[in-house]
Protein backbone atom coordinates (compact mmCIF):
# COMPACT_ATOMS: atom_id res chain seq x y z
CA UNK A 1 0.00 0.00 0.00
CA UNK A 2 1.66 3.22 -1.19
CA UNK A 3 0.54 6.44 0.47
CA UNK A 4 0.95 9.68 -1.47
CA UNK A 5 -1.13 12.14 0.58
CA UNK A 6 -2.09 12.72 4.19
CA UNK A 7 -5.76 12.13 3.33
CA UNK A 8 -4.87 8.78 1.79
CA UNK A 9 -3.05 7.94 5.01
CA UNK A 10 -6.13 8.85 7.04
CA UNK A 11 -8.35 6.70 4.81
CA UNK A 12 -5.96 3.74 5.00
CA UNK A 13 -5.84 3.84 8.79
CA UNK A 14 -9.60 4.21 9.16
CA UNK A 15 -10.19 1.34 6.76
CA UNK A 16 -7.61 -1.03 8.24
CA UNK A 17 -9.01 -4.32 9.52
CA UNK A 18 -5.66 -5.82 10.53
CA UNK A 19 -2.06 -4.93 11.39
CA UNK A 20 -0.19 -2.37 9.30
CA UNK A 21 3.58 -2.46 8.91
CA UNK A 22 4.48 1.23 8.68
CA UNK A 23 7.40 1.94 6.36
CA UNK A 24 9.31 4.93 5.03
CA UNK A 25 12.28 3.96 2.90
CA UNK A 26 12.35 0.43 4.33
CA UNK A 27 16.04 0.70 5.23
CA UNK A 28 15.99 0.14 9.01
CA UNK A 29 15.40 -3.61 9.17
CA UNK A 30 12.16 -3.44 11.18
CA UNK A 31 10.29 -6.81 11.15
CA UNK A 32 7.14 -6.92 9.01
CA UNK A 33 3.81 -7.99 10.47
CA UNK A 34 0.67 -7.27 8.49
CA UNK A 35 0.11 -5.26 5.34
CA UNK A 36 3.03 -2.99 4.43
CA UNK A 37 2.00 0.65 4.29
CA UNK A 38 4.69 2.84 2.73
CA UNK A 39 4.64 6.60 3.29
CA UNK A 40 7.67 7.17 1.02
CA UNK A 41 5.30 8.89 -1.42
CA UNK A 42 4.70 11.65 1.15
CA UNK A 43 7.76 13.54 0.00
CA UNK A 44 9.02 17.08 -0.38
CA UNK A 45 10.41 19.99 1.62
CA UNK A 46 7.46 22.15 2.67
CA UNK A 47 9.41 25.05 4.15
CA UNK A 48 13.06 25.97 4.62
CA UNK A 49 14.08 29.14 6.43
CA UNK A 50 17.89 29.27 6.65
CA UNK A 51 17.80 32.42 8.77
CA UNK A 52 15.58 30.72 11.34
CA UNK A 53 17.59 27.48 10.99
CA UNK A 54 14.44 25.42 10.52
CA UNK A 55 13.22 23.04 7.84
CA UNK A 56 9.81 21.41 7.43
CA UNK A 57 9.51 18.28 5.30
CA UNK A 58 7.01 15.55 4.60
CA UNK A 59 7.89 12.28 6.31
CA UNK A 60 8.85 10.39 3.15
CA UNK A 61 11.39 13.00 2.04
CA UNK A 62 14.80 11.35 1.45
CA UNK A 63 17.41 12.41 3.99
CA UNK A 64 19.85 13.09 1.13
CA UNK A 65 17.42 15.60 -0.39
CA UNK A 66 17.24 17.53 2.88
CA UNK A 67 21.01 17.38 3.33
CA UNK A 68 21.53 18.73 -0.17
CA UNK A 69 19.19 21.66 0.45
CA UNK A 70 20.92 22.45 3.74
CA UNK A 71 24.40 22.19 2.20
CA UNK A 72 23.42 24.92 -0.25
CA UNK A 73 23.07 27.26 2.73
CA UNK A 74 26.10 25.87 4.57
CA UNK A 75 23.89 24.14 7.13
CA UNK A 76 23.42 20.50 8.19
CA UNK A 77 21.49 17.91 10.19
CA UNK A 78 23.82 17.99 13.17
CA UNK A 79 22.64 14.64 14.59
CA UNK A 80 24.21 12.91 11.52
CA UNK A 81 21.67 10.10 10.98
CA UNK A 82 23.08 6.65 10.27
CA UNK A 83 22.49 4.90 6.95
CA UNK A 84 21.63 1.26 7.80
CA UNK A 85 21.57 -0.12 4.26
CA UNK A 86 25.06 -1.60 3.96
CA UNK A 87 24.89 -3.05 7.48
CA UNK A 88 21.47 -4.65 7.04
CA UNK A 89 21.57 -5.41 3.34
CA UNK A 90 18.43 -3.35 2.75
CA UNK A 91 17.59 -1.24 -0.27
CA UNK A 92 15.51 1.86 -0.69
CA UNK A 93 16.31 5.37 0.50
CA UNK A 94 16.45 6.56 4.12
CA UNK A 95 13.66 9.08 4.82
CA UNK A 96 13.48 11.86 7.37
CA UNK A 97 10.34 10.34 8.88
CA UNK A 98 12.08 7.01 9.36
CA UNK A 99 15.12 8.68 10.90
CA UNK A 100 12.93 10.53 13.40
CA UNK A 101 10.63 7.57 14.12
CA UNK A 102 13.71 5.50 15.01
CA UNK A 103 15.52 8.44 16.69
CA UNK A 104 18.58 7.66 14.57
CA UNK A 105 21.46 9.55 16.15
CA UNK A 106 25.09 9.42 15.00
CA UNK A 107 28.46 10.03 16.68
CA UNK A 108 27.77 13.73 17.31
CA UNK A 109 25.08 12.81 19.84
CA UNK A 110 27.59 13.26 22.66
CA UNK A 111 27.89 16.98 21.89
CA UNK A 112 24.63 18.15 20.31
CA UNK A 113 22.05 15.62 21.49
CA UNK A 114 19.90 12.98 19.85
CA UNK A 115 17.74 13.27 16.74
CA UNK A 116 14.68 13.91 18.94
CA UNK A 117 16.36 17.03 20.34
CA UNK A 118 16.14 18.61 16.87
CA UNK A 119 12.47 17.79 16.35
CA UNK A 120 10.39 20.97 16.73
CA UNK A 121 7.00 19.78 15.53
CA UNK A 122 5.14 16.88 13.94
CA UNK A 123 2.00 16.03 12.04
CA UNK A 124 0.89 12.43 12.36
CA UNK A 125 -2.13 10.18 12.01
CA UNK A 126 -3.10 8.24 15.12
CA UNK A 127 -4.75 4.83 15.31
CA UNK A 128 -8.25 6.26 14.94
CA UNK A 129 -7.36 8.05 11.71
CA UNK A 130 -7.25 11.50 13.29
CA UNK A 131 -4.62 14.01 12.11
CA UNK A 132 -2.66 15.39 15.05
CA UNK A 133 -0.45 18.47 14.86
CA UNK A 134 1.91 19.07 17.73
CA UNK A 135 4.77 21.49 18.32
CA UNK A 136 5.71 24.31 15.96
CA UNK A 137 7.72 25.26 12.92
CA UNK A 138 10.22 27.54 14.65
CA UNK A 139 12.21 27.23 17.87
CA UNK A 140 10.30 30.04 19.66
CA UNK A 141 6.94 28.35 19.08
CA UNK A 142 7.39 24.78 20.29
CA UNK A 143 4.21 23.98 22.19
CA UNK A 144 3.59 20.41 23.26
CA UNK A 145 7.32 19.67 23.07
CA UNK A 146 7.18 16.47 25.14
CA UNK A 147 4.65 14.85 22.80
CA UNK A 148 6.85 15.78 19.85
CA UNK A 149 9.76 13.99 21.50
CA UNK A 150 7.56 11.02 22.34
CA UNK A 151 7.05 10.30 18.65
CA UNK A 152 10.81 10.10 18.09
CA UNK A 153 11.96 6.58 18.87
CA UNK A 154 8.44 5.12 18.89
CA UNK A 155 9.11 3.26 15.60
CA UNK A 156 5.67 4.08 14.25
CA UNK A 157 3.84 2.32 17.08
CA UNK A 158 2.07 5.47 18.32
CA UNK A 159 1.18 7.07 15.01
CA UNK A 160 2.30 7.50 11.42
CA UNK A 161 4.31 10.65 10.81
CA UNK A 162 3.23 12.73 7.82
CA UNK A 163 5.38 15.84 8.36
CA UNK A 164 8.24 16.90 10.65
CA UNK A 165 9.75 20.28 11.57
CA UNK A 166 13.44 20.29 12.43
CA UNK A 167 16.06 22.59 13.84
CA UNK A 168 19.26 22.66 11.76
CA UNK A 169 22.73 24.02 12.53
CA UNK A 170 25.52 25.74 10.55
CA UNK A 171 28.35 23.67 9.13
CA UNK A 172 31.67 24.34 10.87
CA UNK A 173 34.49 25.94 8.93
CA UNK A 174 36.68 22.85 9.31
CA UNK A 175 37.28 19.78 11.42
CA UNK A 176 39.96 17.20 12.17
CA UNK A 177 40.39 14.01 14.16
CA UNK A 178 42.96 13.25 16.82
CA UNK A 179 43.88 9.55 16.65
CA UNK A 180 45.33 7.71 19.65
CA UNK A 181 46.93 4.35 18.87
CA UNK A 182 47.73 1.57 21.32
CA UNK A 183 45.09 1.87 24.05
CA UNK A 184 43.09 -1.09 25.37
CA UNK A 185 39.34 -0.78 26.01
CA UNK A 186 39.58 0.56 29.54
CA UNK A 187 42.37 2.97 28.65
CA UNK A 188 40.44 4.24 25.62
CA UNK A 189 37.24 4.82 27.60
CA UNK A 190 39.23 6.71 30.23
CA UNK A 191 40.94 8.83 27.55
CA UNK A 192 37.62 9.62 25.85
CA UNK A 193 36.11 10.63 29.18
CA UNK A 194 39.08 12.89 29.85
CA UNK A 195 38.73 14.51 26.43
CA UNK A 196 34.99 15.07 26.84
CA UNK A 197 35.54 16.49 30.31
CA UNK A 198 38.02 19.04 28.93
CA UNK A 199 37.05 22.51 27.62
CA UNK A 200 38.15 21.58 24.10
CA UNK A 201 34.72 20.67 22.67
CA UNK A 202 35.10 17.17 21.29
CA UNK A 203 32.20 16.29 18.94
CA UNK A 204 33.00 12.61 18.37
CA UNK A 205 34.69 9.95 20.50
CA UNK A 206 35.00 6.33 19.33
CA UNK A 207 37.33 3.38 19.87
CA UNK A 208 38.03 0.30 17.73
CA UNK A 209 39.61 -2.46 19.88
CA UNK A 210 40.57 -4.54 16.84
CA UNK A 211 43.02 -1.80 15.79
CA UNK A 212 43.48 -0.23 19.23
CA UNK A 213 42.54 3.07 17.59
CA UNK A 214 40.75 5.85 19.45
CA UNK A 215 39.28 8.76 17.47
CA UNK A 216 38.43 12.21 18.83
CA UNK A 217 36.80 14.77 16.51
CA UNK A 218 37.14 18.54 16.85
CA UNK A 219 35.09 20.99 14.75
CA UNK A 220 34.93 24.77 14.37
CA UNK A 221 36.96 27.69 13.02
CA UNK A 222 40.35 26.70 11.64
CA UNK A 223 42.44 28.51 14.27
CA UNK A 224 40.27 27.16 17.08
CA UNK A 225 40.50 23.58 15.77
CA UNK A 226 44.30 23.78 15.55
CA UNK A 227 44.53 25.19 19.08
CA UNK A 228 42.22 22.59 20.61
CA UNK A 229 43.96 19.71 18.86
CA UNK A 230 47.30 20.75 20.37
CA UNK A 231 45.75 21.14 23.80
CA UNK A 232 44.15 17.70 23.55
CA UNK A 233 47.43 16.19 22.38
CA UNK A 234 49.17 17.62 25.44
CA UNK A 235 46.34 16.57 27.76
CA UNK A 236 46.35 12.97 26.53
CA UNK A 237 50.08 12.50 26.17
CA UNK A 238 50.16 10.83 29.59
CA UNK A 239 48.11 7.90 28.18
CA UNK A 240 51.24 6.65 26.41
CA UNK A 241 49.37 6.36 23.12
CA UNK A 242 50.90 7.29 19.81
CA UNK A 243 48.99 10.41 18.75
CA UNK A 244 48.37 11.57 15.16
CA UNK A 245 46.01 14.03 13.46
CA UNK A 246 43.79 13.28 10.45
CA UNK A 247 42.79 16.12 8.10
CA UNK A 248 39.31 16.92 6.81
CA UNK A 249 39.13 14.26 4.07
CA UNK A 250 40.45 11.47 6.29
CA UNK A 251 38.29 12.65 9.18
CA UNK A 252 35.16 12.59 7.00
CA UNK A 253 35.88 8.98 6.06
CA UNK A 254 36.56 7.94 9.66
CA UNK A 255 33.28 9.30 10.99
CA UNK A 256 31.17 8.09 8.08
CA UNK A 257 32.49 4.56 8.77
CA UNK A 258 31.81 4.89 12.50
CA UNK A 259 28.33 6.29 11.90
CA UNK A 260 27.36 3.49 9.50
CA UNK A 261 29.17 0.66 11.39
CA UNK A 262 31.33 -0.08 8.35
CA UNK A 263 33.46 -2.48 10.40
CA UNK A 264 30.61 -5.03 10.24
CA UNK A 265 29.66 -4.61 6.59
CA UNK A 266 29.77 -7.92 4.77
CA UNK A 267 30.54 -9.91 7.93
CA UNK A 268 28.34 -12.85 8.90
CA UNK A 269 26.54 -12.83 12.23
CA UNK A 270 24.02 -10.90 14.29
CA UNK A 271 24.56 -7.23 15.12
CA UNK A 272 23.67 -5.81 18.52
CA UNK A 273 23.59 -2.22 19.71
CA UNK A 274 24.12 -1.70 23.45
CA UNK A 275 23.50 1.60 25.20
CA UNK A 276 25.13 1.81 28.64
CA UNK A 277 27.16 3.94 31.01
CA UNK A 278 30.54 4.53 29.32
CA UNK A 279 32.43 3.30 32.36
CA UNK A 280 30.52 -0.02 32.19
CA UNK A 281 31.25 -0.55 28.50
CA UNK A 282 34.46 -2.62 28.67
CA UNK A 283 33.03 -5.05 31.24
CA UNK A 284 29.80 -5.47 29.26
CA UNK A 285 31.69 -6.13 26.03
CA UNK A 286 34.01 -8.60 27.76
CA UNK A 287 31.14 -10.80 29.02
CA UNK A 288 28.91 -10.38 25.95
CA UNK A 289 30.20 -13.42 24.08
CA UNK A 290 30.60 -11.25 20.98
CA UNK A 291 33.18 -11.99 18.30
CA UNK A 292 34.13 -8.34 17.91
CA UNK A 293 32.90 -4.91 18.93
CA UNK A 294 33.65 -1.20 18.91
CA UNK A 295 32.64 1.82 20.95
CA UNK A 296 30.97 5.10 20.00
CA UNK A 297 29.64 7.94 22.19
CA UNK A 298 32.82 7.76 24.31
CA UNK A 299 31.91 4.19 25.30
CA UNK A 300 28.20 4.78 25.91
CA UNK A 301 27.28 2.96 22.70
CA UNK A 302 28.72 -0.45 21.82
CA UNK A 303 28.22 -2.17 18.47
CA UNK A 304 28.77 -5.94 18.75
CA UNK A 305 28.94 -8.78 16.22
CA UNK A 306 27.91 -12.23 17.48
CA UNK A 307 27.30 -15.68 16.05
CA UNK A 308 23.74 -16.08 14.72
CA UNK A 309 21.17 -16.70 17.44
CA UNK A 310 23.44 -15.75 20.34
CA UNK A 311 21.42 -14.30 23.24
CA UNK A 312 23.62 -11.36 24.15
CA UNK A 313 21.17 -10.08 26.77
CA UNK A 314 21.39 -13.36 28.68
CA UNK A 315 25.19 -13.40 28.39
CA UNK A 316 25.56 -9.86 29.68
CA UNK A 317 22.98 -10.11 32.44
CA UNK A 318 21.51 -7.12 34.24
CA UNK A 319 23.09 -3.75 33.52
CA UNK A 320 22.12 -0.10 33.47
CA UNK A 321 21.11 0.25 29.84
CA UNK A 322 19.55 -1.73 27.00
CA UNK A 323 20.52 -4.01 24.12
CA UNK A 324 18.82 -3.82 20.72
CA UNK A 325 19.07 -6.63 18.16
CA UNK A 326 19.68 -4.64 14.99
CA UNK A 327 20.49 -7.44 12.53
CA UNK A 328 19.44 -11.12 12.64
CA UNK A 329 17.32 -13.49 10.60
CA UNK A 330 13.56 -13.38 11.08
CA UNK A 331 13.44 -16.42 13.36
CA UNK A 332 16.09 -15.13 15.76
CA UNK A 333 14.60 -11.64 15.80
CA UNK A 334 11.22 -13.15 16.67
CA UNK A 335 12.73 -15.39 19.36
CA UNK A 336 14.97 -12.78 20.99
CA UNK A 337 12.97 -9.64 20.27
CA UNK A 338 14.40 -6.56 18.61
CA UNK A 339 14.08 -4.39 21.71
CA UNK A 340 15.24 -4.92 25.27
CA UNK A 341 12.40 -6.17 27.54
CA UNK A 342 11.05 -3.41 29.77
CA UNK A 343 10.62 -3.74 33.53
CA UNK A 344 7.08 -4.82 34.42
CA UNK A 345 5.93 -1.43 35.66
CA UNK A 346 7.29 0.44 32.65
CA UNK A 347 5.88 -2.19 30.28
CA UNK A 348 2.38 -1.67 31.72
CA UNK A 349 2.73 2.09 31.32
CA UNK A 350 3.97 1.98 27.72
CA UNK A 351 1.33 -0.61 26.79
CA UNK A 352 -1.39 1.71 28.05
CA UNK A 353 0.20 4.60 26.19
CA UNK A 354 0.17 2.65 22.92
CA UNK A 355 -3.45 1.66 23.53
CA UNK A 356 -4.34 5.34 23.91
CA UNK A 357 -2.62 6.38 20.68
CA UNK A 358 -3.49 3.24 18.71
CA UNK A 359 -6.64 1.66 20.22
CA UNK A 360 -6.95 -0.96 17.46
CA UNK A 361 -3.31 -2.04 17.91
CA UNK A 362 -2.59 -1.90 14.19
CA UNK A 363 0.68 0.06 13.94
CA UNK A 364 3.75 -2.21 13.79
CA UNK A 365 1.93 -4.64 16.04
CA UNK A 366 4.09 -6.60 18.46
CA UNK A 367 7.27 -4.70 17.60
CA UNK A 368 7.71 -2.99 20.95
CA UNK A 369 5.08 -4.99 22.85
CA UNK A 370 5.66 -8.72 22.09
CA UNK A 371 2.75 -9.73 24.33
CA UNK A 372 0.30 -7.79 22.16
Amino acid sequence: MDITSEQALVDAVKGADGPLAVRGGGTRGVPVRGAVMSVAGLSGISLYEPGAMTVVAKAGTPVVEIEAALAGENQRLAFEPMDHRALLGTKGTPTIGGAMAANVSGPRRISVGAARDFLLGVRYVDGTGAVIKNGGRVMKNVTGYDLVKLMAGSYGTLGVLSEVSLKVLPRPETHATLVLNGLDDAGAVAAMAQALGSPFEVTGAAHDPSRQETNLRVEGFEASVAYRLEKLRALLSATGAQIDVRDVAASDAIWADIRDVAAFHGKEGDVWRVSCKPSDGPAIAARSGAQTWFYDWAGGLIWLLTIPGHDLRQAVGAFDGHATLVRADAANKARLGMFHPEPAGLARLTSKLRAQFDPKGIFNAGLMDPAA
